[in-house]
Parts: structure tokens; sequence; C-alpha cells
């Protein structure tokens, strides 16, 4: 008969599980309208076909520039804490598997009390009076939730959903850590062309001033001309010290991308080297698979999934819950008996609890866990035109530097060319200084421009990389799992 109980309450709850339905909305991807393809003026220039997103820094044909960006992956630190984080919601979600499974766990007491002869057992009490008594006890229960109405596979979906946004977040901080080495980069290296050309107008101003004096010394000039000449040098040369001071920011900037201390890359990008060029050729891929390569809109959609399964497990709460209970141990009064057959005790049971009235608690729950559900679909929509809206604008903001570069260039050489007749002529007397002093002044201002320039034409491509959600390839596997102590391997395989 006892075995038949036990089949009984083993034959109702596997009718139940087998019976059972997940309560609560099923997620569906919204469906979300983009354009076909960018606007006409955001594509001025650039090709079409597929762009080079994976790898986007390798274009730039710069050895050190692709060394630097796959150390940062290594060492920068934002990255390693999104790899902790992307852990804790795999172990997060592994807290709420559990709950799938059987929950065994052993007690063990010992107590010995005494009755009191004038309590509620009083009437009871021989005529000497209740004496002490032992009660020893051990063994091992279990309980177990039917999952009949989908609550803990909610929990589960939400925590898998919640899981996969972690990861995207970890692939959004790769994206930018990727694109902010770029450009520290990329500052490092305009900078240094910038004392370059400084320090070539010096010696160039320097080379003009030689001439006032030497021309002042014939009789030929006022002494005005050797001032307005030593002013022009003096105010070059306090250019200098706040492009230095920019080179240096630059510098440990780049270090602690890479994760090391401020000043650890001096000696290293100490050579000047040119500013890396732009290819010949950028291609654009179509606005639609923004929605596939950029983290950012991977991961409001995957919390927006994670939301939606909230409202199952809220739903859930309005039905009855199912369990198997059951105790097997040990009791007896005296320590030796325990291990007694005759000690054995043991209960099972199919506890059932449903809150029949809460006040309107719980729809109240469900109608909120329905409004965060809306509010991260308004979230995700807007997260969809945020990146298009930076698409575009880079993508401008690019070809519109391009064209900016080669009007400066254009400035440059006519300048320089200005300056040369200029200096020609002041030295025939055709001319008096203050044209030079202009030239010089202009040519100077111009290539540091010009210089300026040849950098943000590769900084607003790689802005536009990053835009694109370049860095990472979305067929690639999940990042690297976090190595585990002993302890953890230990845990992970008893379980």
């Amino acid at each position: 008969m006892e075995h038949q109980r036990l089949l009984s309450i083993a034959a109702v709850a596997f009718a139940l599980v087998l019976n059972g339905c997940t309560v609560g909305p099923d997620y569906v991807q919204p469906e979300t309208e983009t354009p076909d393809a960018w606007h006409t003026a955001a594509v001025e220039g650039l090709e079409d076909g597929e762009a080079t997103l994976q790898t986007w820094w390798m274009v730039f044909d710069d050895e050190k520039l692709s060394e630097l960006v796959l150390r940062s992956a290594e060492g920068n630190l934002d990255l390693r804490a999104a790899l902790w984080r992307v852990e804790e919601a795999r172990a997060l979600r592994g807290v709420f598997a559990s709950a799938r499974k059987p929950q065994v766990g052993f007690s063990a007491d010992a107590t010995r009390s005494l009755p009191s002869d004038n309590g509620a057992l009083g009437d009871f009490a021989p005529e000497e009076g209740f004496e002490a008594d032992n009660l020893f006890t051990a063994g091992f229960g279990a309980s177990w939730e039917i999952d009949v109405f989908g609550r803990i596979r909610r929990q589960v979906e939400a925590a898998d959903a919640a899981t996969q946004a972690s990861v995207e977040a970890y692939r959004d901080v790769l994206v930018s850590l990727y694109a902010e080495t770029a450009l520290a980069y990329l500052n490092v290296r305009t900078a240094q062309e910038r004392l370059r050309i400084a320090h070539a107008n010096v010696e160039a101003q320097e080379n003009t001033l030689q001439l006032t004096k030497d021309r002042f010394d014939s009789g030929l000039v006022s002494a005005l001309d050797v001032s307005q000449a030593e002013s022009n040098l003096a105010n070059t040369y306090s250019l200098i010290p706040t492009i230095e001071r920019d080179l240096n920011e630059g510098l440990n900037r780049l270090a602690v991308l890479l994760g090391e201390n401020p000043g650890a890359l001096h000696a290293e990008l100490d050579q000047e080297v040119a500013i890396p060029h732009e290819p010949e050729t950028v291609t654009m891929g179509l606005p639609t698979e923004l929605l596939r390569q950029r983290p950012d809109v991977r991961r409001a959609e995957r919390l927006l999934a994670s939301q939606t399964a909230q409202i199952g497990v809220a739903t859930a709460d309005l039905y009855p819950t199912f369990s198997l209970a059951g105790f097997l141990g040990l009791e007896a009064l005296n320590f030796g008996d325990l291990a007694s057959g005759d000690s054995v005790t043991w209960n099972a049971g199919l506890p059932i609890r449903w809150n029949i009235f809460s006040g309107g608690r719980i729809r109240s729950r469900i109608r909120a866990e329905e409004a965060r559900t809306n509010q991260l679909l308004a979230g995700y929509e807007q997260t969809v035109l945020n990146a298009l809206e930076e698409s575009e604008n880079a993508m401008v903001a690019y070809v519109k530097e391009v064209q900016r570069r080669e009007r400066l260039s254009q400035a440059v050489n006519a300048t320089q060319r200005s300056l040369d007749l200029v200096l020609t002529q002041y030295t025939a007397g055709l001319t008096d200084f203050q044209n030079v002093l202009d030239t010089q002044r202009t040519l100077l201002v111009r290539e540091d421009e010009l210089a300026v320039a040849e950098g943000l034409v590769v900084g607003n491509l790689v802005r536009l990389y990053r835009a694109l959600g370049g860095g990472w390839d979305p067929d690639t596997a999940q990042p690297p799992m976090v190595p585990e102590s002993e302890d953890q391997q230990a845990s992970r395989a008893e379980s």
C-alpha cells in the first residue's frame, strides 16, 4: 500500500509536468523598419559593397596600430570587467536553472528536553513528574517543484536572454575599445606631425630673422623688421609646448587603454611615423546590417526578450504551485539505537500552494512587468534610430573632412609658393617685411590645420567603423570563459 501511494504521487507529478503549460507571452523579436539605403549625401564618395568591419584597423596598413589594437584586447581593464559581468550572468543563469532539479539536503539533530509538569502535558505527567529525554535524528530531505505553469521555465528564459545581453555588452566595450585605441594612436601621430611642422617653421623663421639682421647691419632696413621677425619666431616657439602637452596626453591615454601605466609607451612610440592614411576606397554596407552588427542594438533586443519572460514569471503566481517533498532518515531516543532498522522514518507528500487572494498584488506586478517591457521596446527602437543617426553622421563627417583636407593641401602649396616669392621680393627690396610676416604666419597655420585634418580624416573613418559596429564577427563564438579555480571546477563537476 505504501509503495502504491508513492507511485500514485509520482504519477500525479509526471502528469502535471506533461500536461503543464507556460503562461505569459511568448517573445517575438520586434520588426524594426530601416531604410533600404543610406541617404545620398551620406555615401557621397563611398563605394557600395560589403564593409570591412571585423578587422577594420588592417585597412590602414600600419603594423604598430594593428599591434596596439590587439594588445588593448589583452590588457584593457574595462574589457576585463565586462568579461566578468558575462561570467556573473552565466552563473546567475545556473542559479535559476537549478530550480528545475530536485533539491536534496542532509540534516542531523540531537536534542534533550524536559516537558513542564504544569504545562499542557501536565495531565499526563507521572506521579514523580516528567524526566528529560533525548532525541536523535538524521536523514535526507528532498523537494522538487513541478513547473506546471512554467514559472521556472520563464525564469530560465529570462536568464538566458540576460546572459546574451551581457555578451553583447562585452562586445560593445570591445568595439569602443578598438576605436578609442586607434583614435589615441592617431592623436599621437598627429601631435608628432604638428611638432615636426612647428620645428620646420622655427628653422625657416630663424633663417628669416638672420636675413633681417644682415639687412639691418647693411643699413637696408630698420630695426623694426628685426623686432617683428623676433616676435614671429617667439610666437611659433610658443606653440611647441602646447603640442608637446597634447602628445604626452595622447601617449598616456593610449597606455591606460592597454592596461599599462601612464608613460609606458613613450619610448616605444618616440620615433616619428607618418599619420596613417585611409584606403583608396571605403565600402559601406546596408542600413539593415546594423541590426546584426551593432552590439548595443543586439543588447537592447536581448534585454527586451529577458523582460518579456518576466511577465510570465509574474503571471505564474496567479496559479498554484506543485511540489514533491520527502524525508528519509533515522530517529531514536537513544543514540545507540540510531543505527537500528526500527529507527527508520520517512515521509512523502505533494505540497500545493496557491495564493488565492493577495489584494491585487500579483496583477499589479504583472502590469508593472508589462510596463517595463514596453519601456524596453521603446528603448530598443530608439537604439536603432540612434545607430542609424550615428552612422550617417559619421559617413558625412568622413566625406566632408576628405574634401576639406584637399582644399587645405591646395592652400598649403599656394602659401608655400607665395612665401618663396615674397622672400625673393623682400631680399630684392621690392616689398616690405610685413608681407613676409603675414605669409609665414599663414603658412604655419595652414600646415598645422592640414596635419590636424590628416588625423581627422582617418579618425572619422575609425568613428565610422565604430558606428557600424566594427571590431568583431557576429559569426564567432561567445566571449572566452574566465579561467575557473579548482573549487569552481569541482563544483561544476558535482552539478
